[in-house]
């Protein structure tokens, strides 16, 4: 028997158990497929500051989780921890968002995070995304969420929910911002905890800490504060999703991991999971391109987590 084995954290797939994650996988491609998305093929590592820039430096993510190395020639390169900032960077460098609009796309593979591997959390992960990019049309916001939702439908998943809310836009969040801080100034925070609140006020309804968890249960909502524009915005998200007959939560907690978020956003739960309930997320995403160099343009997408969607299919 050999003395080697898989590095800690990771998951691997063989026969048989590989048949019944590559059917999961095809079936959630497969969905993308029929909505006419078509496949991006990317690195598995990028520059490092397309994750810095892009998914924002007050995240777990970025802070905590990347796995991040000097190459021979002094350059920092990061394995890739999640695909949208990645899938941007490559619609920038081949013209894609100075082209036909929109575009849509979909990607699989591995991805890569520095945490502590446990039940549904692993340091190298399976996901299946898409990206919807070049339109700012709500209707855009369903159609992502309806792909996701045929693809549960396909495997025939029951126990889980889709929850969703609105960030609002750059005038929302700045309303909300004011009394956010002034309630956050109230709080016996930690150093740490005040600075990611220093760059990111809402990273504090992200912190899983019980207590932190307690001491926010007061704070202002930002769904509270949304402006005429972005609450109409998600008054129609919500009319299209009332039309598919696709039911759904508001979840006026949710702010998602990561910062380059506005407007719509979204999460598939299942109690099934445990921690970690969450099995696809995403939302809307207009100020990224042009935060990674492109010219504005808006987007919106998803990804889903391939392991957790095994354990609640199996």
């Amino acid at each position: 028997m050999s003395k080697f084995q898989a590095p800690k954290g990771v998951s691997e797939y063989f026969p048989p158990n590989s048949e019944q994650f590559e059917f999961v996988r095809d079936q959630l491609i497969n969905s993308a497929k029929l909505a006419g998305y078509s496949l991006i093929e990317l690195p598995v590592f990028e520059d490092t500051e397309v994750f810095t820039r892009g998914v924002g430096e007050s995240t777990d993510v970025v802070s905590k989780e990347m796995y991040t190395f000097e190459d021979r020639g002094g350059r920092s390169l990061t394995l890739r921890p999640e695909g949208t900032a990645g899938v941007m960077r490559a619609v920038i460098e081949s013209g894609l968002d100075r082209g036909q609009l929109p575009v849509k796309v979909w990607y699989s593979g591995a991805f890569f995070r520095a945490e502590r591997p446990q039940a549904g959390r692993y340091r190298q992960f399976y996901q299946v995304g898409i990206e919807a990019i070049g339109l700012d049309d709500p209707a855009i916001d369903a159609e992502v969420i309806a792909i996701a939702d045929q693809g549960f439908k396909s495997l025939g998943l029951r126990n889980y929910r889709l929850e969703i809310t609105s960030l609002g836009d750059n005038e929302s969040r700045a309303a909300h911002r004011v009394d956010l801080l002034k309630f956050i100034a109230t709080l016996d925070l930690d150093e740490a905890t005040k600075a990611r609140a220093a760059i990111n006020p809402l990273r504090l309804f992200d912190d899983k800490r019980p207590e932190m968890q307690k001491a926010m249960a007061k704070a202002p909502l930002l769904l509270d504060y949304l402006s005429q524009k972005s609450a109409e915005n998600f008054k129609e998200v919500k009319s299209y999703l009332d039309q598919l007959g696709i039911t759904y939560q508001v979840n006026p907690r949710m702010v998602r991991g990561l910062d380059y978020y506005n407007l719509t956003v979204f999460e598939w739960v299942s109690d099934k999971l445990g921690a970690q309930g969450t099995v696809c997320a995403g939302g809307r995403y207009d100020g990224l391109i042009e935060q990674l160099g492109g010219k504005p343009t808006p987007a919106c997408g998803f990804a889903m987590g391939i392991e957790r969607l095994l354990s609640l299919w199996s």
